[in-house]
């Protein structure tokens, strides 16, 4: 057995589903390199791109959040928000992260809340950059 069920659920619908031979994804504590066979585990994940192989090929996927559960068989991301590289807009993307980068720098006495929420949307307008730009990769 080399290949295991990956799954990439948001609360509005099924992202990706499909046997993978490997996954790589960004924990709170660092990254984490999943083959078949892992042991089990769950894991809080990081605003990354996640790196899938299926088939000598790899595909990046914006996962905005969210968790990841290793079983024997398969992977399930749980994410709060997940994009392939063909749903993302890139010119949004580029705008959301100017908005976010000028937001945290005319930070006067905003409060920690404010902060927070300019902090994760520029994450979030990276990771898309990131996984926008690889698109040829399918």
């Amino acid at each position: 057995m080399n290949t295991f069920l990956l799954e990439i659920v948001t609360p509005e619908h099924l992202v990706f589903s499909k046997q993978v031979n490997s996954l790589v994804v960004r924990g709170v504590e660092g990254e984490l390199g999943i083959l078949p066979g892992h042991i089990p585990l769950v894991t809080p994940l990081q605003v990354a791109p996640l790196t899938v192989k299926v088939n000598g090929e790899t595909l990046t996927i914006a996962v905005h959040g969210g968790f990841v559960e290793v079983h024997k068989d398969k992977v399930t991301v749980l994410a709060e928000s997940a994009e392939l590289p063909k749903d993302i807009d890139l010119e949004r993307a580029e705008a959301a992260k100017e908005r976010a980068q000028r937001r945290l720098q005319s930070r006067s006495r905003q409060d920690e809340i404010d902060h927070r929420r300019a902090e994760l949307a520029l994450q979030r307008a990276v990771t898309r950059i990131k996984v926008s730009a690889g698109k040829g990769q399918q």
